[in-house]
């Protein structure tokens, strides 16, 4: 099991509780999150570990006392560090983040969940998943020229959308699957959480053999080869996928074309020889401002040499990039032999900042110059999310997705229409300039090298480790366990907000600055809901306190409610919830009195970090019933005190002019989700002893 830093704050907060004297399961913890992309690598690392000293002390003695490995701020993002150390066909294992399923790439089962599943694992403690679908992509060709495996996860993206692979475990397969890189595979399994699937995988290839052998595993490789049969599907399952597949989508590599996917949605995507007419059909900005090379989906050895291939050709024929341009290495390995490879003084030859190795501005983390502005401009980037002020917290960035060596393309030439594959540049002489499509090495030639890779084995016997947490800290907080249910109806609710539109958990617990508050509930409450947009008045964070008449933000309405002690419920629409597997999005509601969430569908991760937290995750049972919620509502709950696996919930909305509407809603708890419920939390039932 993998923990970043971010998640692992609260998810370890949480095991204190549970009574155990060492973690049951191996686990690491990786400090990624919390470096802030500003000047360079070597400024940002050092304020981070200045200004968040506090948390990662807390996570090196934590992880010290109940055995888990730590590693370093700097040692790299947590996704491309469990691909080169720890993944390995035919495991499974979960972590506290959504692109936990990267691991997929080397045949991993990997799955993202929520802080209080991470508990239940590392307690020991069975875990559980609803069945999943079978969705089969077969991949038939192969790639070449400037199309790359991400390419393959932004046409799935744009076929299956961002809820198409909700409820399912994505397979890829064919010889178009056989001819990818391992690391290329990862990049799709990665992105597999932008469709919602639960996880993705490939069948064990010759790519994983030579991966797992430069990464110095060639024992995994023996091991694995002695069952290699057992690691890929059968012969006649991919012969005949359509009788073993829930859903069989076909792609040929050799016709696919590079996707430009965005704005503001990663399930939007263009075709590069598309892009002018849809940019201009949009009104899309055509000005590249800066572009972004990184994040744990793209930044693999290959992924940055055949970046470097396109910048190293501009260099040569004297072509000056028009925006601005930022990578982070995906690990320190990776960064010490890119550097020894020359890759980095490439990149430097055309101003590239060098960031962390870490998430930086892929999860908000970048102190962008003028981004409180608010004007309206293009952006581009490898990285696997693009909603609306995810990287930079302005509204009117248009961040796109596409590949690393498109990225680098389009932030030379400065323009989101540029079509390599077509166009010239004009470089000093006034000559123009036609790229070659890019090249680089799957793995480098003289192997990988590092000199420290930023890891901290945990101490042969804990017992004695203190772990410290500060009464005034601001920064961390210990928890205190969630009420119990009172075994009564829920009546005199009210409607806290209705959201309108998609409400991923950056609206409703924003990432960027707020990432400094993940370890202290109190404080990281603040932001509950805060980008999520109020049907009634299309506004974010205003709402009416129906206490006072007067519209406030939505942290303070709620606080409001908690204090007169009247619950709350908020209502939402299609895939509530979707994007990162953060549970503050469900403890920040939990903590101010929200008991209930309604809603037309959930994402997965979500929809269970609710019910852990011992809230009520429903969903309308008749989906119009989400327009008769009205401003104002009173929420009486009339059969909750028959709460049972498959039985319906019957719920009174009371409107402000005295009418009332019966509404019906389902959910999907099994009478264990229930004892959650009951007790309070899942984590009251674990340090009951009772779970």
């Amino acid at each position: 099991m993998a923990c970043q830093d971010a998640t692992a704050q609260m998810a370890l907060l949480q095991f204190m509780h549970a009574g155990k004297k060492t973690v049951a399961v191996p686990t690491t913890v990786h400090c990624d999150h919390l470096i802030q992309a500003k000047v360079g690598a070597k400024w940002d690392l050092a304020v981070a570990n200045t200004q968040s000293k506090e948390v990662f002390d807390f996570l090196s003695s934590v992880s010290n006392k109940y055995g888990i490995g730590f590693w370093k701020p700097g040692s790299g993002i947590i996704h491309q560090i469990v691909l080169e150390n720890y993944a390995f066909p035919g495991g499974m294992m979960i972590g506290t983040d959504s692109h936990t399923v990267n691991a997929g790439g080397l045949g991993m089962l990997a799955i993202g969940v929520g802080g209080a599943d991470a508990v239940d694992v590392m307690s020991g403690m069975s875990w559980e998943l609803k069945f999943p679908k079978l969705i089969g992509v077969k991949l038939t060709g192969k790639l070449n020229g400037w199309t790359s495996p991400k390419d393959v996860i932004l046409r799935v993206a744009d076929i299956l959308t961002v809820k198409g692979g909700t409820g399912a475990i994505v397979e890829y397969f064919g010889e178009g699957a056989i001819g990818m890189s391992c690391t290329g595979k990862g990049t799709i399994c990665n992105m597999g959480a932008e469709i919602g699937a639960t996880t993705s995988t490939f069948g064990y290839d010759d790519s994983m053999r030579r991966y797992l052998a430069a990464t110095d595993r060639q024992k995994v490789v023996d091991a694995a080869d002695k069952v290699a049969d057992y690691l890929t599907a059968d012969p006649e399952v991919y012969a005949n996928p359509e009788s073993y597949f829930d859903q069989v989508i076909e792609i040929n590599l050799s016709e696919l074309e590079p996707h430009i996917n965005g704005p503001f949605t990663p399930d939007r995507g263009t075709p590069v020889s598309k892009m002018k007419a849809e940019a201009a059909a949009n009104d899309w900005p055509l000005k590249v401002e800066w572009g972004l090379i990184g994040s744990c989906t793209n930044s693999s050895y290959e992924d940055m040499s055949r970046a470097a291939s396109i910048v190293e050709q501009a260099v040569a024929h004297g072509i000056q990039p028009v925006a601005e341009f930022g990578i982070n290495p995906g690990s320190e390995q990776i960064r010490f032999t890119i550097e020894r490879d020359g890759i980095i003084e490439t990149f430097e030859k055309m101003g590239t900042k060098i960031f962390t190795n870490a998430c930086g501005p892929c999860i908000g983390q970048w102190d962008r110059a003028g981004a409180d502005e608010g004007k309206k401009n293009t952006i581009v980037h490898s990285f696997n999310r693009n909603f609306s002020k995810r990287a930079d917290g302005n509204p009117n960035t248009h961040a796109f997705i596409t590949s690393p060596e498109m990225v680098a393309a389009l932030a030379i030439s400065g323009r989101l229409d540029f079509n390599p594959l077509t166009d010239t540049l004009l470089n000093d002489k006034g000559e123009a300039v036609k790229f070659n499509p890019p090249k680089g090495d799957e793995l480098p030639k003289k192997g990988f090298a590092v000199d420290d890779n930023g890891f901290q084995a945990p101490a042969a016997d804990g017992s004695g480790v203190q772990v410290a947490v500060s009464e005034t800290s601001d920064r961390l907080q210990l928890l205190a366990p969630f009420e119990a249910w009172d075994g009564k109806n829920i009546l005199g609710a009210k409607l806290l907000i209705k959201a309108f539109g998609k409400c991923t958990t950056d609206h409703i617990s924003m990432a960027g600055p707020w990432l400094r508050f993940r370890g202290h509930l109190d404080n990281i409450s603040n932001n509950m809901l805060i980008g999520a947009v109020n049907a009634f008045n299309q506004e974010v964070n205003k709402i009416k306190n129906d206490l006072t008449g007067v519209y406030d933000a939505v942290p303070a309405v709620a606080r409001a409610y908690k204090a007169a002690g009247v619950p709350s419920i908020v209502v939402g629409d299609h895939n509530y919830g979707e994007g990162s597997s953060r549970e503050h999005a469900a403890m920040e509601p939990r903590f101010l009195g929200v008991k209930a969430v309604l809603v037309k569908s959930f994402a997965r991760i979500h929809e269970t970090n609710l019910k852990k937290q011992g809230m009520l995750a429903l969903t309308f049972a008749n989906e119009a019933d989400y327009d008769k919620i009205q401003e104002g509502d009173t929420i009486n709950f009339i059969n909750l005190t028959e709460f049972a696996p498959g039985k319906l919930l019957s719920i009174e909305f009371v409107h402000f002019d005295g009418t009332k509407d019966l509404i019906l809603a389902n959910h999907t708890y099994n009478e264990s989700q229930i004892g959650w419920f009951v007790a309070g939390s899942a984590l009251n039932l674990i340090a009951a002893g009772k779970a």
